[in-house]
């Protein structure tokens, strides 16, 4: 689970950029940001239902014809 990342002729900010993109597609990151702290399974299920509406409520706003302007 280690990366590694090599430098090369000092160039330091281009070996950065690769390690930073690795770590982002390997969802380190997200995975511990989630173990941080514990969500019980009830407010997960809120949370879930609640983006579930906002993506709702999006769908059908864009689905709606425009107001009139007369």
């Amino acid at each position: 689970m280690t990366k590694k990342i090599l430098v090369q002729d000092g160039g330091f900010e281009k070996a950065m950029r690769k390690f930073k993109k690795k770590v982002q597609e390997s969802g380190i990151l997200d995975e511990l940001r989630d173990r941080q702290a514990y969500v019980k399974p009830t407010i997960k299920r809120k949370l879930a239902k609640a983006l579930a509406k906002r993506r709702w409520k999006k769908i059908i706003k864009d689905q709606q014809l425009p107001k009139k302007l007369f």
